[in-house]
C-alpha cells in the first residue's frame, strides 16, 4: 500500500511542477489563444483559471497523500541514523591454509618532507 501511495505521490509531484512552471509569474497563464498558435482553444483568462484550478487540486492531493503516507509509515519500526552506527570493521583477512604464509599488508605511501609546490 505504501509503494502505491509513494508512487502516486510521485506523479501529483510531477505533475504538480510542471503547471506550476506553466504559468506566467504574473498570474496571467500560459497565454493559449493569443496570436501564439492553437487559434481560440482558450482565452488567456480562462487557461489562468485552468492552471490555477489544477494547481489547486494537484497541491490537495499532493497534501492528503503526504498525510497519508505519514499516518501508515506512524507504526513502522523507527530507523535510525547512518551517523549513528559504530563504524565497521576493517578489511576482514582472507582464511589462509594451514601452514601458509599470511600476506604482508600492503604498505602505507611515504609522504613528502616538505609539500611539493607545482612549477608551470
Amino acid at each position: 500500500m505504501m509503494t502505491v501511495l509513494l508512487v502516486l505521490h510521485l506523479f501529483v509531484t510531477l505533475a504538480l511542477i510542471a503547471v506550476v512552471l506553466l504559468q506566467r509569474s504574473e498570474g496571467g497563464g500560459l497565454g493559449i489563444g493569443s496570436s501564439q498558435g492553437m487559434g481560440s482553444f482558450m482565452t488567456g483568462r480562462g487557461t489562468a483559471n485552468l492552471l490555477t484550478r489544477t494547481t489547486g487540486v494537484l497541491a490537495t492531493l499532493f497534501m492528503v497523500l503526504a498525510l497519508a503516507m505519514a499516518l501508515l509509515g506512524r507504526g513502522q519500526a523507527q530507523r535510525g541514523s547512518i551517523l549513528d552506527l559504530p563504524p565497521g570493521p576493517a578489511i576482514p583477512s582472507a582464511p589462509s591454509a594451514p601452514g601458509a604464509a599470511a600476506p604482508a599488508a600492503p604498505a602505507a605511501p611515504a609522504a613528502p618532507a616538505q609539500p611539493s609546490v607545482p612549477t608551470n
